[in-house]
């Protein structure tokens, strides 16, 4: 009953003209930037190391880290291999081409972010429910992004991180699923009761370490298999335009496939990135709006892409045609997911691949949960604003640790999957709409920074001089620490 009502949500909210709205939002603000995803990749790469934490905020690397331990998760093992076998490797083409237009979008959710963003309680808070209010004046339409994001990230995406973990753990280890969510729950519980900063301090440490090692394993397989490489390449481009005799007529599935999967993993557009981005210490906003930028190429065209090769080198998947029948079928009895890159893996480790990827997948989905919890509690932070009570903050916690464990006691992962879909595609849906009404002052935030660049300025953010109302804590609060004030002499007049 459950999963019928999902599929048939999702059928809506999923629909081809969302999945081309995707598209076209990210193009538009691609070109309205200029591509800033190619002008601007060696000041991206600069900034991601740049700046300190603070006592309100994190530093701007430890803002990349947490956001990207949103966006690297489940979706980048399991996800990937999905979107090969239910869109076939054309799939894996239209989810790069997400990730390069999802860039602009990053940039534009994540400045805004910052432009927005409050201190409240001593710490920074910002995100699509912030810059709504702010930015549109519409209380009604943020309290929605609000309420949206909850119900995502407390009861419909948790689950599908947890199921995975749990799926993975049986079958390499043969752990009962109620044990993973047993341990998954605990561990969980010890940090999110910890507070922001520990949050930080565990995607720190933890994301750098397991997606350099995963992009590793991946790089050693793709050697083992390197004569396969130009099939590889063009059996992906072939597919994608419908050129290839096996999967020609998917084209349609493989661009709503890339599509799905690539914000699913990427999460550009959707908005839970813009959280982390407004938690980071910085002087300009287009600082933080770049790093999230680049975050989204570590994540697709480093981890995803990654995971597809792993798959296509070796061979090891199947992809079901649009009439549901297998028009490959390399892996009889193994359903589509985590299970086909267990099996790349498996190949060229036996006896030890499958263990290797159920702990880099704890490590991947365990961290999600962790960011699914920061983006919860900022956007409970928002709808509580004038309210002192500590007990919402509290039943969040209960919540999402009974979401997560309810994630491994589900036996169809399809379901979770579904699920996870909803919470990606309802929160995408208001975000959207936001950003495209709030573009023009993202736009000339770039512009402001990229203006004081030129005169060889570390930039800093004056909302009045770029026209921007309403954003209280650069106008209001922010003061350049001293220990980065820096004299430049511009030709005519002495800036400080």
């Amino acid at each position: 009953m459950l999963e019928k009502w999902a599929e048939a949500v999702n059928g809506i909210i999923w629909s081809n003209p969302v999945v081309y709205v995707c598209l076209g939002v990210g193009l538009l603000f691609s070109i309205m930037t200029r591509f800033l995803q190619i002008r601007h990749l060696k000041e991206m790469i600069r900034l991601v190391f740049k700046g300190k934490s603070s006592e309100a905020g994190v530093s701007s690397f430890q803002a990349f880290t947490m956001a990207l331990s949103g966006r690297v998760g489940t979706g980048n093992i399991a996800g990937i291999a999905l979107a090969v076998g239910m869109g076939g490797p054309g799939a894996i083409f239209w989810m790069w081409v997400m990730a390069f237009i999802g860039s602009a979008t990053a940039f534009v959710e994540s400045t805004l972010a910052q432009v927005y963003k409050v201190k409240r309680d001593g710490l920074y808070r910002g995100g699509p429910a912030f810059y709504i209010e702010k930015g549109t004046g519409l209380k009604w339409f943020a309290v929605i992004f609000a309420v949206v994001a909850l119900v995502a990230m407390c009861l419909l995406l948790p689950g599908t991180q947890s199921n995975s973990i749990a799926v993975a753990f049986h079958s390499s280890f043969g752990i009962d699923m109620k044990v993973s969510g047993i341990l998954v729950v605990v561990l969980l519980a010890l940090i999110i009761f910890g507070g922001v900063k520990r949050i930080a301090k565990v995607a720190e440490v933890v994301i750098p370490f397991m997606a350099l090692g995963y992009i590793l394993v991946s790089f050693y397989i793709m050697m083992t298999n390197i004569t396969a490489l130009p099939g590889v390449i063009s059996l992906i481009f072939r597919s994608a335009f419908g050129m290839d005799s096996v999967f020609g007529g998917m084209v349609g599935t493989a661009i709503a496939w890339g599509v799905k999967r690539g914000i699913y993993s990427n999460e550009a557009g959707q908005g839970s990135g813009a959280h982390p981005a407004a938690a980071a210490e910085v002087s300009h906003p287009a600082k933080q709006g770049l790093v999230q930028a680049f975050s989204v190429y570590v994540d697709t065209f480093l981890v995803c892409t990654s995971t597809a090769f792993m798959v296509l080198f070796t061979g090891m998947y199947n992809v079901k045609g649009p009439g549901g029948d297998y028009i490959v079928h390399n892996l009889p009895g193994v359903e589509e997911g985590t299970q086909y890159t267990q099996a790349a893996i498996e190949s060229v480790f036996p006896g030890f691949g499958s263990s290797l990827l159920a702990i880099t997948l704890f490590f991947f989905a365990f961290t999600t949960i962790i960011a699914y919890y920061y983006i919860a509690e900022t956007n409970m932070a928002y709808l509580v604003a004038d309210h002192k009570a500590k007990w919402p903050m509290f039943v969040l916690k209960l919540v999402i640790l009974g979401s997560t464990f309810y994630g491994t006691v589900v036996k169809e992962s399809a379901l979770a999957w579904t699920l996870g879909d909803m919470g990606v595609g309802i929160m995408l849906w208001v975000n959207l709409i936001a950003m495209i009404l709030l573009a023009k002052p993202a736009f000339r935030v770039l512009k402001d920074y990229e203006r004081q660049r030129k005169h060889g300025l570390d930039p800093v953010f004056d909302p009045e001089k770029v026209g921007i109302p309403n954003a209280e804590y650069w106008s209001k609060e922010y003061r350049q620490p001293a220990d980065e004030l820096t004299i430049t002499v511009e030709p005519g007049k002495l800036q400080v």
